[in-house]
């Protein structure tokens, strides 16, 4: 068990677009050591550890011996692989979304963090979104959700299609909501600019009686992050980017008519990047679940698989 009197050991494996903010914040975090940047191009690991405290190397398996824990960035194929031994041995890993390639893939991984009792936490940043950790208290059995996510054409995750790219997102905090399983979904999709879908819209229903309405695109002109819960008498919204917060809700009194009651509601700004990860390294150091685990980034997997199916036409 790490010593909570000295600081976490700690590494960084890959270091791309996403692998930069890691570090960043890693290094200034109290209580961590951010001690190896892991790039399999030396010259990337090389210009990481120059911008930290941290040691450059170039394979994943020279740091096994090294650190209580570690972030994986690298690209979504190469998850399993790279984070399987770790949690192995018994090192807390916190492995960036989508979690594994496939769902055998992520039933390895969260095998071997139950055999060892290690930490598995998943990179479901929107979760730590202050707005969104505000909002959720405030969802109650809703009815209909709407959700848009459309973004600038990026020069990364070309990879993977938009379902799992961005839209995945949305789908771990939908099933933070709603816990009942989906029984119908609608989807179509559109590969405008690469070989894979880079728009996407699906209807999902879910057993509850509640649909979810969700729009996501990486080819859009404007920048676009917003949820909005519809649920008897109330009314959530939120703006994932601006961290802003609306909660409307119908107030009945006796002898009156409704009234209609809200409007904004305060939400205290931080980075949810820097809050997933301080998140991480205390459900390391306290041995504790971290608040998006292994099973819920192998459940917003799972649904994202479904739809990435209904979009090639193969579900039944």
């Amino acid at each position: 068990m790490p010593d909570e009197a000295r600081p976490l050991e700690l590494g960084l494996i890959g270091y791309g677009h996403v692998g930069r903010h890691h570090a960043r914040i890693l290094d200034a975090m109290p209580g961590v050591h951010l001690g190896w940047i892991v790039d399999v191009d030396r010259a990337r690991a090389e210009e990481g550890a120059a911008g930290t405290r941290a040691t450059a190397a170039t394979a994943a398996g020279d740091i096994l011996d090294k650190v209580e824990a570690v972030v994986v960035a690298v690209p979504t194929v190469a998850h399993a692989d790279v984070a399987l031994p770790f949690l192995e041995r018994g090192v807390g890993v916190l492995v960036e979304k989508p979690m594994t390639g496939t769902l055998g893939e992520a039933d390895r991984l969260l095998a071997a963090a139950a055999g060892s009792g290690a930490t598995l936490a998943v990179g479901h940043t929107e979760r730590f979104n202050p707005a969104v950790a505000a909002a959720l208290p405030l969802v109650a059995e809703p009815k209909f959700i709407e959700v848009h996510r459309l973004g600038l054409f990026p020069d990364r995750s070309l990879d993977i299609d938009v379902v799992f790219d961005v839209m995945i997102h949305d789908l771990d905090v939908l099933l933070a909501v709603e816990p009942s399983p989906v029984t119908s979904m609608d989807a179509v999709g559109v590969a405008v600019l690469t070989g894979r879908v880079d728009i996407a819209n699906v209807r999902l229903r879910f057993e509850s009686g509640c649909i979810a309405n969700l729009t996501a695109s990486r080819i859009s002109r404007d920048r676009v992050r917003k949820i909005r819960w519809f649920q008897r008498d109330a009314y959530v919204s939120i703006d994932y980017a601006q961290q802003e917060l609306e909660h409307w809700r119908l107030v009945r009194r006796a002898g009156q008519a409704p009234a209609i009651e809200g409007g904004k509601v305060e939400v205290e700004r931080a980075e949810p990047l820097a809050c997933e990860l301080a998140d991480f390294v205390d459900a390391v150091r306290r041995r504790r679940p971290p608040l998006v685990d292994g099973t819920a980034g192998r459940r917003a997997l799972a649904l994202a698989g479904e739809i990435a199916k209904a979009l090639r036409g193969d579900r039944p």
